[in-house]
């Protein structure tokens, strides 16, 4: 009797660590550990280069700091392999423009995104990889051409969103506004440009700005704005970029194994 209680003992306890495992609440109320989520900044430039990298990095190592999610940050194109890109709940790209992928990171890329990883594209990440249309799909656009920077009034199209419930509407802010060549038909659009407000916009009034989509098993969120230093140092620009990270890294609270 007292060897058939113990088999009960065990199989109770070697169910609760299994479903404890798969259950980041449960693990909690055990008293377990649960990782910090953790991303990666990637910002290579093979192109035009933004000052405001700098500024970008230490602002999304403020936002990780004040929000409980770890930033490492790289342009080493050598870290898109599956063994690194498995310890990322998110990727933010940074500001990378041209080409920064040969045909190995690319494969890493795309099974990162087809086991469920988060994709974060800011400003000229879609000003990148204009060679690999699976990357234009994901980011969602090609960049085209900008006027000078100018002050524009940005519509919001849906607050029912991380990145956008707590933005004004309008919202009237400085940046630099990407036309674009290319859009992926199949994007939630979360802001537009008023093309009224501004100089040199091309896109016949209907100007998407920031969108979010699932792809390919995973997640992707793009903003259009950070091109300036000032960008980075704004509150309500953190916001919705802080938003939009949190979207990217979703479930994936304990990063990849």
């Amino acid at each position: 009797m007292k060897g058939f209680i113990g088999l009960v003992v065990c199989a109770v306890l070697l169910g609760a660590v299994s479903f404890t495992s798969r259950n980041p609440e449960a693990a909690r109320a055990a008293g377990g550990h649960l990782a910090r989520p953790r991303v990666l900044i990637f910002s290579k430039t093979n192109g035009y280069r933004h000052s405001s990298i700098a500024a970008g990095i230490a602002a999304i190592r403020k936002l990780g700091a004040d929000n409980s999610f770890d930033v490492d940050a790289t342009e080493d194109s050598t870290w898109f392999n599956l063994p690194t890109l498995k310890k990322y709940s998110a990727l933010i790209f940074l500001n990378p423009t041209g080409t920064v992928f040969g045909p190995n990171e690319e494969t890493a890329l795309q099974g990162y995104i087809h086991q469920g990883g988060g994709f974060v594209g800011i400003h000229s990440a879609t000003d990148c990889e204009y060679q690999w249309q699976w990357y234009g799909d994901l980011v969602g656009a090609y960049f085209k051409s900008h006027p000078r920077p100018q002050r524009a009034r940005i519509i919001v199209a849906d607050k029912n969103f991380p990145a956008t419930m707590n933005l004004p509407s309008p919202w009237e802010r400085t940046d630099e506004w990407y036309n674009f060549k290319y859009l992926n038909p199949n994007l939630h659009v979360l802001l537009k440009i008023d093309e009224s407000s501004y100089t040199g916009g091309e896109m016949n009034g209907d100007h998407p700005m920031s969108w979010y989509h699932e792809y390919e098993g995973g997640r992707a969120f793009y903003t259009e704005l950070g091109h300036s230093d000032e960008s980075y140092a704004d509150p309500v620009y953190l916001g919705h970029l802080l938003g939009g990270i949190q979207y990217a890294i979703g479930k994936n609270a304990t990063g990849k194994k």
